[in-house]
C-alpha cells in the first residue's frame, strides 16, 4: 500500500494494510486531487478488502462517485450495510451511486445474426397480437355484460347521449360516405365497361355494380371510413378524459365509465353504420348508373329493370347483415384504446393511431371470413 504524504483523504490503516481509512471532505472542490490519488492507487495495483468511513466529513455526488469507483460496487454496499450509524441521507446517496455504477458496468447485449433477430421480432409480435386479442375479448365481454344489465334497467338508458353520438357518427358522415361511394361506383362502372366490352357483354356492368356494392363495397367502404373517422374520435375523446383524470372523477362519483362512455357510443354505432351502409349502397349504384347512362347508353329505366331481374334481394340482406358486426367491433376498439391512454398527449396520439389501424385490419379480416362463409353456404 503506497503512502501519501500530507494526504487528508486516503490513508492505510495502521493495524490492517488492506483497509483504507477514508477521511476529509470528498466534495467537488477536491475532485482533481481525489482523482489523482485514486489513479495512483490503481496504477500501483494496490489491493484492499475493507474501508473505514467513520472519519469521512463532507460528501457530495461527485465525491460519492469517486468513492464508488475506488471501492467498487460490492465493497461499497457492504460498508454501507455495516455502518448502521451512518446518516440516512449519506447511506441513500452511496447506495444509489453504487447501483448506478453496477448498471453501467453490465455487459452490453450481444448482437446475433439476422435470423435470430427475425425470430425475436416475430416472437415479440406474436406476444403483442395475443395481448391485443385477449384485451379485445375481455373488453367485448365487459361491454356485452353492461349492455345486458342496462337492457333491463330503462332508467339507466342515456337517450340524449345516444342521440348526440348518432348525429356525430351518422348525420355528419353522410356527405363524405355518399361522395366517396358515388365516385367508386363510377370507377367500377368504367372498369366493368372497359373489360366487358371486349366480350360484348357491357350490359352485365349493371350486375357488376349491384353485386359489388350490395355484398361488399357498400358496407366495407363505410366501415373503413368509420374506422378512420369515428374510432379515432372515440379514442381521442376517451383518451383526453383519461389524461385529464375525468374518468377518475366519474368513478369517484360512484358511476361506471362503461355505462357513461362506452355503451352509448356502441349503441349509436350499431344504429348509424347500417344507415350509412344503405346510403353507401344507393350512392354507389347511383354513380354506376350515371356512368352507364353516359357511356353505355343504358338508361336509368333499363338499369332498374336489369337490377330487378338479375339481382336478388338476398344480396342486399347479406351486405346489411355485416354492418352491425363491423359497427360493434369498430366502437369496441375505439373505446378500448381510449381507456389505454396513460396520461400524456403523446399517448393519446399513439393510441388513436393504433385504434384506426386495428379497426381497419379487423374489418377487412372479418369481411374476408364472412365472404368465405357466404361462399361455403352458397349464398
Amino acid at each position: 500500500m503506497p503512502t501519501f504524504p500530507d494526504n487528508p483523504f486516503i490513508t492505510p490503516s495502521p493495524n490492517d494494510p488492506t483497509c483504507l481509512i477514508i477521511q476529509g471532505d470528498w466534495t467537488l472542490s477536491h475532485y482533481a486531487e481525489l482523482r489523482r490519488l485514486i489513479a495512483i492507487l490503481k496504477k500501483t495495483g494496490s489491493s484492499f478488502h475493507e474501508a473505514n468511513l467513520s472519519q469521512l466529513d463532507k460528501l457530495d455526488t461527485a465525491g460519492g462517485q469517486l468513492l464508488a469507483e475506488l471501492l467498487g460496487h460490492d465493497l461499497l454496499l457492504q460498508i454501507v450495510d455495516r455502518h448502521i450509524s451512518m446518516a440516512k441521507e449519506r447511506r441513500t446517496l452511496l447506495t444509489r451511486i453504487a447501483n448506478s455504477l453496477a448498471d453501467e458496468g453490465q455487459p452490453t447485449e450481444t448482437r446475433h445474426g439476422a435470423l435470430f433477430e427475425l425470430l425475436e421480432h416475430t416472437g415479440q409480435a406474436a406476444v403483442t397480437v395475443w395481448k391485443h386479442l385477449t384485451n379485445l375479448l375481455g373488453f367485448i365481454g365487459l361491454t356485452l355484460g353492461g349492455l345486458a344489465i342496462n337492457l333491463v334497467k330503462p332508467r339507466n338508458w342515456r337517450i340524449t347521449s345516444i342521440v348526440v353520438q348518432i348525429e356525430q357518427i351518422a348525420l355528419n358522415a353522410v356527405p363524405i360516405v355518399a361522395l366517396l361511394t358515388f365516385m367508386i361506383g363510377a370507377v367500377i362502372a368504367f372498369l366493368g365497361a372497359t373489360v366487358l366490352s371486349d366480350f360484348g357483354a357491357t350490359i352485365y356492368t349493371v350486375d357488376l355494380i349491384a353485386f359489388s356494392f350490395l355484398r361488399e363495397f357498400g358496407v366495407l367502404l363505410t366501415a373503413i371510413l368509420m374506422a378512420g373517422r369515428t374510432a379515432s374520435a372515440f379514442t381521442a375523446q376517451i383518451g383526453s378524459m383519461k389524461a385529464n383524470e375525468e374518468i377518475d372523477a366519474i368513478r369517484s362519483l360512484g358511476l361506471n365509465p362503461l355505462d357513461i362512455l362506452v355503451i352509448p357510443r356502441v349503441l349509436a354505432m350499431l344504429i348509424s353504420l347500417p344507415l350509412l351502409t344503405f346510403v353507401a349502397m344507393m350512392s354507389g349504384m347511383l354513380g354506376g348508373a350515371l356512368v352507364c347512362a353516359l357511356k353505355l347508353d343504358i338508361s336509368p329505366t333499363m338499369f332498374l329493370s336489369i337490377l330487378q331481374q338479375n339481382v336478388d334481394v338476398l344480396h342486399f340482406y347479406l351486405g346489411m347483415a355485416k354492418a352491425p358486426l363491423f359497427a360493434f367491433l369498430i366502437a369496441i376498439i375505439g373505446c378500448m384504446e381510449g381507456f389505454k391512454v396513460s396520461g400524456s398527449t403523446e399517448s393519446v396520439g399513439r393510441h388513436t393511431t393504433s385504434s384506426v389501424v386495428q379497426s381497419i385490419f379487423v374489418v377487412i379480416l372479418v369481411d374476408a371470413l364472412v365472404a368465405l362463409f357466404y361462399m361455403e353456404m352458397g349464398w
